[in-house]
């Protein structure tokens, strides 16, 4: 055989295993780019699947505090009325009648415990005998400090009042409005902003009889 016969076999060698290697490279590349891409996909099904079910859960839930629940105060304290979902419960903790005013909680489902600190409600509606100035006065400390935003706010008889929005203490964020109804001061406030769609659509029912 002669030197440029075994060269070229020698040479055949030597690209048929390389072109195997590749081949083997080229299948192993292949095949985890494939694994990558399924994974990719399970993982885009999977979370287009729990997106559209958190959708549809949030649309159920939106549904069902339909139709709003009407809550009307004593008359004693300007009859002060509102619509809330009617998913909420109401706890009246202080009918008024013992002369100390009016307070009641709401919350979706049970009412949390009203002697614990640590308890947060949808919603509080309080009616006090305290001046409007002075209740105000109150959250001047936090407003200077910018823990709180202060804006105008008008019930449905077209009264005035005042909105509160953040820091109402350092574990409580949410928002308040506060009227004046006669001799006495009415706040409506939310603990969270969890509820704040909810308390900007209540407050847009919010009347009361001066």
């Amino acid at each position: 055989m002669s030197t440029g016969a075994l060269i070229t076999i020698i040479l055949l060698g030597v690209f048929t295993v390389a072109f195997a290697g590749l081949s083997v490279w080229a299948l192993i590349s292949y095949m985890d780019q494939k694994n990558n891409v399924d994974e990719k996909v399970e993982r885009a099904v999977a979370t287009a699947e729990k997106e559209q079910a958190d959708k549809l859960e949030a649309e159920f839930i939106e549904r069902e505090k339909e139709p709003r629940t009407s809550f009307s105060g004593p008359s004693d304290f300007g009859t002060l009325s509102f619509k809330y979902p009617k998913t909420w419960s109401v706890y009246v903790d202080n009918d008024g009648r013992s002369g100390a005013g009016y307070l009641a909680y709401f919350s979706p489902g049970q009412v949390p415990s009203t002697k614990s600190t640590a308890s947060r409600y949808a919603l509080r509606a309080t009616i006090v005998n305290d001046d409007y100035d002075d209740i105000l006065r109150g959250f001047e400390a936090r407003v200077k400090k910018g823990d709180l935003k202060t804006s105008t706010v008008k019930a449905l008889n077209d009264e005035t009042g005042t909105r509160l929005d953040g820091s109402f203490s350092t574990d409580l964020r949410g928002a308040a409005v506060i009227f004046k109804i006669r001799d006495k001061t009415a706040v409506v406030r939310t603990d969270a902003n969890t509820f704040i769609e909810d308390f900007d659509t209540l407050v847009k029912t919010i009347n009361f009889v001066q």
